[in-house]
């Protein structure tokens, strides 16, 4: 079987990876929309999502310029450098033919080959992938569930309300907010918020992120800017000091302006216990509201885990979907 490199320079071939990630994703998962052809080259590139190094083969199909099947893989190079993100991904009608097990096969010759230990991915509960996952070794660790918030069933002023409500439990703070990358002002004070997300349940044997203000300018707001999505940041600040206490992102694609996704929310530890969770992705809903009438649904997930934070999107209104994700973990050596 014939595995190559792509070549982000080939449109046809990266349109052909495309228009297989968009029929996979019909056939395992249906309520959650695809990514749009900007947010997937751009999560293609030699610095992905994370801004860490990528690659992507793939196995071309029967036809000219087909695909049958491709694989991303991510190598993490601030932390967790024995470890490797992969994820195949082959077309359902190209199913069952041993595709996927070679692309597993290459992918972690590759890893090995750049001194990795242990492959990571994920995939939905009950779908092919979760199946292909067993059956090839892997174990399962953290469980994601996810939700989404139909914005269109909220009663009006709902959303006002629960914001009034959590300002009465956050006296001393006020919410500031900001669209796109990170203001230079706030720069340095969301580094805090970033390492905060250390206590988030998270994969066993996954070290912490370690963060700056060059990782936020360079990883976290480059990616936004180089996925073409729009992005809305809603922050409480601690007036006493002007630490940021807590904020939510949340990210649109101009191609489907009806759906939203949630980045980051967090609370610092110092600052907990004051409702600032509820506040700020309550006054979040509020501005996208008015900023983007085209909104229909928000997606999230959190950890199974994470109960508090779980607590604080049903109270918003989110609903849980039958089928989360859950992560996995194979040692390279060990495929076969």
């Amino acid at each position: 079987m014939r595995i190559e490199r792509l070549d982000l320079g080939d449109d046809a071939r990266v349109r052909a990876c495309h228009n297989v990630m968009i029929a996979a994703q019909e056939a395992d998962d249906p309520v959650w929309p695809a990514d749009p052809p900007s947010v997937f080259r751009a999560a293609l590139a030699e610095a992905g999502r994370s801004r860490d190094p990528v690659e992507v083969w793939y196995v071309p199909g029967p036809d000219a310029g087909s695909v049958a099947g491709w694989c991303h893989i991510e190598l993490p190079e601030l932390e967790n450098r024995d470890r490797a993100w992969v994820f195949p991904t082959v077309a359902p009608d190209r199913r069952r033919r041993g595709i996927g097990r070679e692309l597993l096969r290459h992918a972690a010759a590759r890893v090995t080959a750049h001194g990795r230990l242990a492959i990571d991915s994920a995939a939905l509960t009950g779908s092919a992938g979760a199946a292909f996952a067993t059956a090839a070794g892997a174990t399962s660790d953290l469980a994601e569930a996810r939700r989404v918030l139909d914005v269109r069933k909220a009663s009006d002023g709902e959303f006002a309300r629960l914001r009034v409500a959590a300002a009465e439990r956050a006296s001393g703070y006020r919410v500031v907010t900001w669209t796109g990358p990170t203001p230079e002002e706030y720069v340095e004070r969301t580094v805090a918020l970033r390492v905060a997300m250390n206590d988030a349940p998270h994969s066993e044997g996954w070290e912490d992120e370690q963060w700056d203000a060059d990782r936020v300018r360079e990883r976290s707001d480059r990616w936004l800017v180089a996925s073409g999505r729009r992005g809305y940041t809603v922050a409480a600040q601690h007036e006493a000091t002007g630490e940021l206490a807590a904020f939510t992102q949340i990210r649109i694609d101009p191609a489907n302006p009806s759906w939203a996704y949630q980045g980051l929310t967090v609370v610092t530890r110092p600052h907990r216990g004051h409702r600032l969770g509820l506040l700020v992705k309550a006054a979040m809903l509020e501005w996208l509201a008015e900023a983007e009438p085209a909104l229909e649904r928000i997606g999230t997930g959190n950890a199974a885990s994470n109960q508090h934070m779980i607590a604080v999107n049903e109270t918003l209104g989110y609903e849980l979907l039958e089928t989360g994700w859950t992560f996995y973990e194979l040692i390279a050596a060990d495929v076969r």
